[in-house]
This record gives C-alpha cells, structure tokens and sequence, in this order.
C-alpha cells in the first residue's frame, strides 16, 4: 500500500505547489463544503488581518470571460441598481432629519456603504487570490471569512455563516421586487385615474378628484406575465441593454423633476435645520432602503470580462449616486417643504408633462426588476437544477424563476388583501 505521506506529495508535485504550504486541519477535510482548498498557501490558523494585510490587490491577476461584461455594462448594471424606488422618496426623508442633518447623513451613509462595498470585494479577491479560485459569492466570501477566524466555534460553524448570509440576501432582493410591483401598479392606476382631469397647463397644480378604476391588485396581475419573460433573460450581458433603456427612462424622467424644482424656490429659513429625534428614524429606513444596489456588488464583479476595472468603477458609480441622492432630497425637501410627500412624482402639476414622469420612472423600475431578481434566483437557481435530470434543467429553471416571480406578485396581494 502507497503511503499517505507519498501519495500526498505526489498530488503536491503535479499541482506546482509546495507541500509545506498547503497545510489544513482536519475539519476542513472532512467537510465536504472545501473541495478546493489543495490549492490554498495558508492555513485556516493564519488570522484574517494577516492575511489581508498581505494582500495587494495588483497581485490578483483574475480574467474574466470574453463574453462577460465590460466596464460600461458593469456601471450601468450598478447604477441601476442603486437608483430605484428608494430615490423618490428622499425630499420626504430628508425633512425627517432636517435640512442641514439630512444631506450630511446621507453624504454619511454614503461614505459608509462604498467603503463597505470595497471592503467586500477585496475580501473577495484575497480569497479568490488564497485559494486560487476564479471568483467568490458572497456565501462563499463570509464562508471563508470565518473558516479563517481565531474562535474554533466559528470555524466549525462557517457554513451556516453562507447560509445565512444568502437567505438575507433573497429575503432582501425579493423585497425590493415586490416593492416594484407596488409602485408599478400603484403609479399606473394614479395616472389612469387622473386622465380625464389632465391638461396641458403646467404652470397651475389644482387638485384633481381621481376616477375610480380596477383594483391596484388587478394591475400587479397585468405585469405580471411581461415580468415573468423579463426574469427568464439569465444573462447579464444581455440585461445591459434592459439596465440601459431604464437608466434612460430614469434619467429624462429625473431631468424633468429637477427643472420643476430648481424654479423659484422658496425661502428657507421657516425650514428647521435639524428635526426632532422622533422622525430621525424614518429618514434613515427610508434612507437605507434607498442603497439598495449592495446586494449587486460581487455579481456583478463576478461577470466582469476585467475585474481588475471594478474597484474603479464602484467609486465612480456609488459617487455618482451619492451625489444624486442628496441633490434630489435637499432641492425637493426646499421647494415642497412642509408639503412634501411620500413620493416627490405625487408634489408635481398635474398635466401630462409631468404625469409622464411617472410612466417613464415606472418603465425604468419595470427593467430593474430583471436586475435585482438575479441575485437571488443565482443563490436558488443552482440548488434546484442540479438536482433535475439534465434534459429537464431548462424547465426546472424557468418553472422555478415563474414561481419566485408570482411569490412577490402574490406576496404584495395578499398584505394588501389583509
């Protein structure tokens, strides 16, 4: 019989790699979660820090696919999936923190989710890096993240660390989509109701008694089965063009509310500076659910065709957001005041100009949808398909995205209903 010793460093011979650096407990052989680690040159005892500190990030030499994303694909995927529903609402945020608190703590928050973000994915590149893998998740980041901690607990423990991590991530995704379908619906319903007293005046805001049409519920139904095709597009590269068109949409249409609310602005000073502590909360939830793009970050890093463009593209992308943010809550909070409300589309004139404001918003969210349902339908897709027979895969598939999609259809239903 060949000795272990032997047979180990014959594996070690032909991989080019030194024995002596390849060491590993043996909880890690006997889990059958690390089937990759014969590649790895340190050892689960060695401690997190050491190991990043280490790290220089022009050392991580990872290529992408040829027919992965480019870098424009990739800020466009990340823009859009930072600017959605969230954005609206921030004037009334604002004015729950103050005019003078709120900008500075989203400027704050905004700091906080970049240098977050960035952390992340050089976490994710010291991994890919160490265990000689050409991309993470994010389970798989805070998987190994753990395995590598100082507290043995932790070590044994570092599955459930993925696990838990990917059932936030689908809870949190497939709650920005049935965030969707309520706005969808809601704004559709808002802007049929209100055709018969739409003009063409802009200049007078009078209000307008709606007509009652069908039931917001039978709108989601509506969208429900164009949505459905849209989440069967399982490739990112082609998502773009989707990303594309809603950041189009987006932008004329937040062009349209700057030019209304740059006009004439009122007098400030009636305006307090900081609010009371009571509503401080409800700016921050608004504020946090307004960053909804960070579920977005390794994905997208992770079919870029060069990655070593993304840390570049974050900073451009999440600054450009930041500043978004923050020019659109503070101008909206100062020209509606007091009166602003939930959503800033609901403050403008009621004519068509601006009612078309809510359908091009509502066409851009309609594409971001594809977007933030690919997170969790790759943490889902896999455990499903795998266990198909191969010639059912591609129906197992796209029974199981149809039936993620009708769960937020369903989901927003039935609250509603209650």
């Amino acid at each position: 019989m060949v000795p272990w010793s032997s047979l180990l460093e014959a594996v070690f011979h032909l991989c080019s790699f030194d024995p002596t650096k390849a060491t590993m407990s043996t909880e890690r052989l006997r889990n059958e979660d690390y089937q990759d680690y014969s590649s790895t040159d340190a050892s689960p005892e060695e401690s997190p820090s050491e190991g990043l500190g280490n790290f220089s990030p022009g050392a991580y030499q990872r290529f992408g696919e040829s027919n992965n994303t480019t870098w424009f694909q990739t800020l466009i995927h990340l823009l859009k999936g930072n600017i959605g529903t969230g954005l609206l609402g921030l004037p009334l945020a604002v004015k729950n923190a103050g005019i003078l608190l709120g900008p500075l703590s989203l400027l704050v928050i905004g700091v906080v989710a970049v240098h977050c973000m960035g952390i992340l994915v050089k976490c994710a590149h010291h991994f890919c890096h160490r265990l000689n893998k050409p991309f993470v998740d994010y389970g798989d980041t805070v998987m190994y993240g753990l395995e590598a901690s100082p507290s043995p607990w932790l070590r044994n423990h570092a599955h459930w660390g993925r696990r838990t991590v990917d059932f936030f991530l689908i809870v949190t995704q497939l709650g920005f989509c049935c965030v969707y379908f309520v706005f969808l619906a809601d704004n559709f319903k808002q802007v049929v109701e209100a055709a018969n007293r739409t003009t063409n005046n802009c200049h007078n805001n009078e209000t307008v008694i709606l007509t009652p049409t069908m039931d917001s519920r039978l709108y989601m139904l509506a969208f429900l089965p164009f949505l459905v095709l849209l989440v069967f597009i399982r490739n990112l590269r082609v998502l773009s063009i989707f990303s594309l068109l809603a950041n189009m949409s987006m932008l004329v249409s937040l062009v349209m509310i700057y030019q209304f609310i740059v006009q004439r602005i009122p007098n400030p000073s009636h305006l307090p500076l900081v609010a009371s502590w009571r509503t401080y909360p409800l700016f921050f939830g608004t504020a946090i659910f307004a960053f909804e793009g960070i579920g977005m970050v390794l994905p997208l890093e992770n079919k870029m065709k060069d990655p070593q463009k993304f840390p570049l593209i974050l900073y451009l992308g999440m600054a450009i957001v930041t500043v978004l943010y923050i020019s659109l809550g503070s101008l909206g909070y100062l020209q509606f005041g007091a009166s602003i409300q939930g959503s800033i589309t609901l403050n403008l004139p009621n004519c068509w100009l601006y009612q078309s404001v809510k359908l091009l918003y509502s066409i851009g969210i309609f594409f971001t949808y594809g977007l933030q349902f690919y997170v969790p339908a790759e943490i889902i897709m896999p455990f499903f398909v795998s266990r198909a027979p191969e010639q059912c895969r591609l129906l197992v598939d796209l029974s199981v995205r149809t039936a993620m999609v009708c769960l937020t259809c369903f989901g927003v239903e039935r609250v509603s209903i209650k």
